[in-house]
This record gives structure tokens, C-alpha cells and sequence, in this order.
């Protein structure tokens, strides 16, 4: 069984998991800007993006979904099990961030 954290670790790793949702919301509006600027005409983006854009939401948030659920049925601690819930949105939100941006 895992020993638990000392007050200061503890806030260590609720302060980490709050920054990963703050990247996690900081990417996906970036994305949101990105596909609207390109459904406008103002950026460009490839022919098939609007339809990426629905077909990715399920895959990401069923992995999600499981990664969270596997962390709290394993113990795990609630930070730790949103820090399992981000860390398959945030691959999607960056790597969507980085391919819209130019960023290849």
C-alpha cells in the first residue's frame, strides 16, 4: 500500500494536476480558435477538419473515462485520478494545438 504524502507533497500534486487542467483548457481554446478561424475562411486547415472534429471526441473521452476509472480502482488518490483523466485529452488538445498552429 502507498504511503501517504506529507502535507507539503500532497499540494505539490494538487497544485500539478491544477496546472494540467489550466494547459489542458488553454489548448482546447486554442483548437476552438483555430477551427473557427479556418470554417471562416481566415485560417488555414484542411478539407476534412470539421469532421475530424467530431470523430476524435469519442476516442479521447472514452480513454479518458478509463484511465480514471483504472486510477480510482486501483487507489489511487484524487489528484491522481484527474491527472489520469487529463493526460489522454491533453495528447489530443496538443497535438491539434501544435497541427493547427503550423506547428508540424
Amino acid at each position: 500500500m502507498p504511503r501517504n504524502p506529507a502535507p507539503w507533497e500532497l499540494a505539490t500534486h494538487i497544485c500539478s494536476a491544477w496546472a494540467q487542467s489550466m494547459l489542458l483548457a488553454q489548448e482546447a481554446q486554442m483548437v476552438i480558435a483555430y477551427r473557427t478561424l479556418g470554417a471562416a475562411g481566415l485560417w488555414p486547415v484542411t478539407a476534412g477538419e470539421n469532421s475530424r472534429m467530431v470523430s476524435e471526441k469519442g476516442p479521447a473521452f472514452t480513454a479518458s473515462a478509463m484511465a480514471a476509472s483504472m486510477a480510482a480502482m486501483t487507489g489511487k488518490r484524487p489528484d491522481e485520478i484527474m491527472t489520469a483523466a487529463i493526460r489522454p485529452l491533453r495528447k489530443e488538445t496538443s497535438r491539434n494545438a501544435k497541427r493547427l498552429s503550423g506547428g508540424r
